[in-house]
Parts: structure tokens; sequence; C-alpha cells
């Protein structure tokens, strides 16, 4: 008997959840050794013919399934890739009833049509009656799938039936796959990517804007049937590798972390096909090296656990990214109101010397000397400011962001107070806001519009930003103090 390593119990505990029907490639292996590392070199040595064939068919499910499910997730039609894997079901019976045997092109053939028909029925009752399409997907996923149970329990009661091996496309069965499996899906994936590649732009264009897309003379018609019955297809190569519950899952799932992770088509599509295949392989090895582990199911929760870390650790729409910039952005802005409270005690002695008692500055902040403390050296981490005993100095990068700010939320003020009409004294919370984000583009943009005003609102004075970038570049020169102080650069010499 094996020793139960950790990950072991871990793959255990993800499998609970997975339906008591679906088989695992160790099943079907012959021989070996014991112990995790001995299974793991027998998978990678790919000397049993069920792993094998099970890898084939996981690398060829992720890529299929991969592709397509991108193309579902940005058309947002989810919801039809599990309607489509209900139903199918009726389909595969009759292919079976049809053929007599368990003959991959006959149940291939009878799925699809099915398939097809499905997405027509949903059609028709959505453009003959006041229901919406999530309602009739609804009803044909219910109806179909009830329809194929009931063909399904039909004919486990013919001579042949317990035999037939068609049980297994409900829950899957990918250590079941055989030579003519992996045929299928090789020439279904093989089709599905000559058409993505051929067709790219016409896919595109109908994804992202079908109104310009008619407009322009595509046929959008033919292009949404294709992709369904390509769909479709999908559709039926995945069931009996992770049966019809789960089908939508391997669709929907690579695609969604994907979609997470980029703005671009041809990235999701790439991301989508490669999370797939992951999720495929990681799926077979779990269930080869773990002991009665069911395939299909370890597929599912590997690609969940990639739109998992998606989901979290995504670098844009991630939330540990998300909650990481929300921190950064407030302590940003926290800094950026306390060299404005600096600035405003500078300017309040007249541009005199640019140091400011520490307590002083608590004052003007309401809070205690340990507070202050706290933000002072976060300033001067970012060296913003230098601390001398009980003075606090601007260094020359600080005063040029102090000044910065101050002008960005009195040009604000003055914008809103002349092209708002909005009265001076209610336009102070706005300008806190939005002084943090302006950039200079729009800041030039601003300062032309009003004409390059010297004064706010209040009359106090807007600091000129030529002047502040040359107090900077000049190091310890400051600003002359009176006269305008930060703010005495004249109107021809901004306008060049």
């Amino acid at each position: 008997m094996s020793r139960r390593r950790p990950l072991l119990w871990l793959l255990g505990l993800l499998a609970l959840a997975a339906p008591l029907a679906a088989a695992s490639v160790n099943d079907l292996a012959t021989g070996g050794g014991d112990g995790f590392w001995a299974q793991a070199a027998r998978f990678v040595s790919l000397t049993d013919p069920s792993v094998r064939y099970a890898l084939a068919g996981a690398l060829l499910l992720g890529l299929s399934c991969g592709l397509l499910g991108g193309f579902i997730v940005v058309r947002k039609m989810a919801l039809v890739g599990d309607a489509l894997s209900h139903a199918v079901l009726p389909g595969v019976a009759a292919g079976f009833l049809w053929a007599g045997t368990k003959d991959p092109v006959a149940i291939f053939i009878g799925a699809t049509i099915a398939g097809l028909i499905g997405t027509a029925t949903v059609t028709a009752i959505t453009s003959t009656t006041r229901l919406k399409e999530d309602t009739a997907l609804g009803l044909v996923l219910t109806s179909y799938f009830a329809l194929g149970v009931c063909l399904l329990t039909m004919i486990q009661r013919l001579p042949n039936g317990n035999q037939s091996g068609i049980g297994t496309f409900l829950f899957g069965q990918a250590a079941a796959l055989g030579a003519d499996d992996i045929q299928l899906m090789g020439v279904v994936t093989l089709v599905a990517v000559g058409v993505i590649v051929a067709g790219y732009k016409e896919l595109l264009v109908t994804s992202f804007d079908p109104g310009f897309a008619r407009s322009a003379g595509l046929p959008t018609a033919l292009i949404h049937h294709t992709l369904m019955f390509l769909l479709a297809a999908a559709v039926v190569i995945a069931l009996q590798a992770v049966g019809v519950v789960l089908v939508s899952a391997m669709l929907i799932t690579p695609a969604a972390a994907a979609y997470l992770l980029t703005d671009r088509l041809h990235r999701l599509l790439m991301l989508a096909a490669g999370f797939g295949v992951l999720s495929g392989v990681v799926g077979a090895f779990g269930s080869f090296v773990g002991r009665g582990l069911p395939t299909g199911p370890l597929m599912v929760l590997a690609a969940s656990a990639v739109f998992a870390g998606a989901f979290l650790f995504g670098p844009k729409h991630g939330v540990v990214a998300r909650w990481w910039r929300q921190r950064c952005e407030r302590g940003r802005t926290r800094r950026e109101n306390a060299l404005k409270a600096m600035f405003h005690m500078w300017e309040a002695d007249n541009f005199g010397p640019e140091g400011v008692a520490l307590a002083d500055f608590a004052q003007r902040r309401r809070c205690t000397l340990e507070e202050i403390g706290r933000v002072v050296r976060e300033l001067a981490r970012h060296d913003f400011v230098t601390v001398d005993r009980e003075m606090v100095y601007f260094t020359p990068a600080g005063r040029l962001r102090a000044g910065e700010i101050v002008r960005n939320h009195r040009l604000w003020e003055l914008y809103l107070t002349e092209s708002a009409n909005i009265a001076p004294d209610h336009v102070h919370d706005d300008a806190e806001r939005i002084e943090h984000v302006l950039g200079e583009a729009t800041v030039r943009a601003l300062e032309r519009r009003l004409n390059y005003a010297k004064t706010d609102p209040h009359g106090k004075i807007i600091p000129s930003p030529r002047e502040l970038h040359r107090a900077e570049a000049d190091g310890l020169e400051r600003p002359a103090s009176g006269g305008g102080g930060p703010g005495r650069a004249d109107k021809e010499g901004d306008a060049s």
C-alpha cells in the first residue's frame, strides 16, 4: 500500500465533491510501483496506454475548449455553453441507438445535431415570444437534459446496456478514452484551430461590435452559426472526459481566468488555451498518482485553481493587486496632503524660511506629535523633506510636489467657478479629490482655458508650473517671496 503524501491528501479532499461514477486513470493502469515519486515517474515515462490516451485527450480537450471558450466569454454567452452541454445528451443516446454500439463517430454526429437543434430552439423561443434568452436557455437545458437521462435509462435496460459504457457521458471517464476517441478529438481540435486562425478578424469584429460587422457586410449570422457548430463539436468531444455535468466548466473557467489577465483577444485565446491544456495535464497527473481520484473532476478543479490565482493575483483585475493599488493611493494621498499643509504654512509666512516646526505642523494637521512624527518619517523616506531637530524642511522634490498639488487644487476651484458657475464656497471638497489625479496635460489645458490666471476664486496665488520646476532645478533656490511668491511666472513665458 502506497504511503499517503500531503499532496495526495489534498487531492483526496478536493475530490470529495466529485461524482462517484467518475473513474481514475490509475484504475486502468497496469503494474507499477508504490509511492508518489514512482507513480510520477510512470506518468512522465508514458509507458501505460491509459496514461497516453488520457494525456492526449486532456491536451486536445484543453486546447479546443480554451480557444472556443474565449469567444464564449467575450460574447457573454457562458450560459449557452452550459445549455449546449446538456442539450447534446439526447443526441448521445440517439447516436448509440443508431449504431448499436458506443461508436465515437455516430455519437458525435448525433450529439452535434442535438446541440444545434437545442440552439435553434433557443433562437425560436426568443424570436417568437417575449421570453429573454436566459429563460429560453434554462428551458432548453432542463428539458433536453431530462430527455437525455430518460433515453440513457432506457439504454441501460437493453441487453447490452450495462456493458455499453454510455453512462460515462454523464460524469466523464477520461481513463476510458481510446484511439478512436483521440482521433475524433484531434480532428475537431484541428478544425476549430483552423477556423479560428483563418477567420480571426471576422470573429474579432463580430464578438465586440456586431452592429459594425453587419454594416461592413460581414455574414454575422453565418459566423455565429459556425461558432455554435464548433462549440457543439467541442462539447461533444469533451463529454467522455469530463461529462455533461462539468463540460461547461472546461469551456468557461480557463477563458474566464484569461479574461482577468488581458484586454487583448489574441492574448486571451492563447492564455485560455494554455490554461485549458495545463488543467488537463494536472487533472490527468493527479488522477494517476492518487488512487481512485477521478480525472474529469480533477481537471475542472485544476482550472478552478487557475481562475482563483488570476482572481486573487492578476496584475490588473486581481483582488490583491487592487488592494495594493488602493493602499498605495491612500499612502500617496496622505503624503501629498501633508506636503500641501506644509506649503500652506510656508505661504502663510510669506514664503520666508522653508522650515516648519513639528509642533506647528501637528497643530495644522490636528494630530499629536507622535502621529506627525510618523507622517514626517514617511515623507523623509520618499525624499520629500528633511528633519533637523524640531524643524521639518522641504527638499527640492518635496517643494515641487507640494506646489503642484496646491496648483492643481486652485486651478480646479477656478475652473468650477468660472466654467461650471459653482459658488466659490462649494468647490473645495471636489478640488480636494481631483488635485491628486490631475495630469500635466490636463493642467496645461486648464491653464489655457483659464487664460493663465494667477489667483484662485479666493484670491490666493496659483503656483506656476514653470516657476515650480525652475525652483526644483535650482536646488536650494526657493521662489521669491512677496509679489506673487511661487506663482510669479509671466503669462507670456507660460504660453511658450
